[in-house]
């Protein structure tokens, strides 16, 4: 999992938290949400943009591609737009908000699923580290590796997980249920419009 750490580099992530932002100041400006192309951005990753309040930290939105559906260019803006305005948890941002809001761009490895009995899938969780992704059906949930810090307890995250995607804790241990990790690079703006730093996340 270690390429996501070799492959972006600091200045990548500088770059995409930048664009992240930069979709909604001009989404402002002009109502235009047209998705821009750029050539050095091809790669096709997974990614999710989330955006907290400043400087109480409160999650004001996040969306994002577990797969990597679009290049990267166009799945950083493609993600903005959606957590901006169309995550259901919350109204639209507005324009008000911008110089009260940080912008965090998190890129995935591909989903590993866990396969064995449900106590080994549980055990080869790794706390701290890793995203885990729920599927039972057609319902899903995710939380992004951010989510254990809120959430410290594996079993608590775990149950937190299924509530989330519409399911009791219980069907963790169902045979039919999947699970999915994966481990992110993260990088937020430490303010609004200001310098742009790594997440770190606790080495087990």
């Amino acid at each position: 999992m270690t390429f996501i750490s070799l492959i972006f580099s600091i200045f990548i992530m500088e770059e995409l938290v930048g664009i992240a932002r930069k979709t909604i100041e001009d989404f402002f400006k002009t109502s235009n949400s047209k998705i821009k192309s750029d050539k050095k951005f091809q790669d096709r990753r997974g990614v999710f943009v989330t955006i907290h309040s400043y400087p109480d930290n409160e999650l004001r939105g996040c969306v994002g591609f577990t797969t990597p559906e679009y290049p990267l260019y166009e799945a950083v803006q493609k993600a903005s737009i959606e957590a901006a305005f169309h995550d259901n948890r919350f109204l639209p941002l507005t324009k008000d908000e911008l110089d009260k809001v940080v912008f965090e761009v998190s890129i995935l490895s591909l989903p590993e699923v866990l396969n064995g009995t449900p106590d080994k899938r549980i055990e080869n969780i790794e706390k701290d580290k890793d995203g885990l992704i729920i599927e039972y059906g057609i319902r899903k949930g995710l939380f992004l590796p951010q989510v254990w810090e809120d959430i410290p307890d594996k079993k608590q995250f775990l149950e937190a997980l299924c509530w989330k995607a519409g399911l009791t804790p219980d069907y963790v241990f169902d045979k039919n249920t999947k699970l999915y990790k994966f481990n992110v690079k993260a990088f937020k703006e430490f303010e609004p419009k200001g310098k742009i730093i790594e997440i770190g996340f606790k080495k087990k």
